[in-house]
């Protein structure tokens, strides 16, 4: 057996994995509860939406140096928030974000140049590490193909036959069948991808997604966009 097929059966040939409660605000590699209002501190009340206060902050010179990859920016370079965000393909709690509160903040956020959204790869495992993979591959669609498997999550994530799910939705993507055992086959690709993890992980405490730090402020837990635009509306 060849080492890429080998690390294609490592990567994708796997138990279907349960898929992840929605009834709790984030995911993590134990499944534990990681919002702000669990976090030590308490959420403040602001305009009758319950605001998640920040957990702590980061050097937002540090947070931006380059990394193994090259980010994955929306919106312009000017703008007066920045939003890094660690997400797991996987993860319930971040596809409900992207689902229900990434097309509102888009359009009132980031198309009007007030938001510049980053998103950065925090895999839980070996799925999350394909989704990614594939999105990466994808290019300049790097953003249509998360948006898409966050969406189809449930097509793919918890099933038996991931690999066969996923060569699915990457041909309506454009992908061929080479070109998607190709990417999944990249091992350069995901030793980066574990890096951005990594670290996240080491360097700016990050333990469950979605994570969010808003202008070096620390937020963790999925969010409504009442809730973001609770604490961008005071950064513009």
């Amino acid at each position: 057996m060849s080492a890429l097929i080998q690390r294609r059966r490592l990567l994708l040939s796997m138990a279907a994995l349960p898929a992840l409660g929605f009834g709790l605000a984030a995911c993590s590699d134990d499944d534990s509860v990681a919002n702000a209002g669990d976090a030590g501190t308490d959420p403040v009340t602001t305009a009758a939406v319950d605001v998640p206060s920040s957990t702590g902050s980061v050097d937002v010179n540090k947070l931006m140096e380059a990394g193994a990859l090259e980010d994955m920016v929306e919106g312009s370079a000017d703008a007066p928030v920045t939003i890094v965000e660690y997400a797991s393909m996987t993860c319930g709690h971040c596809a409900n974000f992207h689902v229900n509160t990434y097309p509102a903040l888009k359009e009132k956020y980031i198309d009007t140049g007030k938001v510049r959204l980053i998103m950065r790869e925090f895999p839980f495992d070996p799925r999350a590490e394909a989704g990614f993979m594939l999105a990466r591959c994808s290019k300049d669609n790097y953003f249509a193909m998360v948006d898409v498997l966050f969406k189809q999550q449930n097509n793919w994530a918890p099933v038996q036959d991931a690999q066969a799910a996923l060569l699915k939705i990457a041909k309506l993507a454009g992908f061929s069948q080479q070109s998607f055992e190709a990417c999944l086959t990249d091992q350069k690709l995901l030793t980066d991808i574990r890096s951005v993890r990594e670290r996240a992980a080491s360097e700016f405490g990050v333990d469950a997604t979605p994570t969010f730090f808003i202008n070096g402020k620390k937020y963790s837990g999925a969010m409504s966009i009442d809730q973001m635009s609770a604490i961008i509306d005071g950064m513009i």
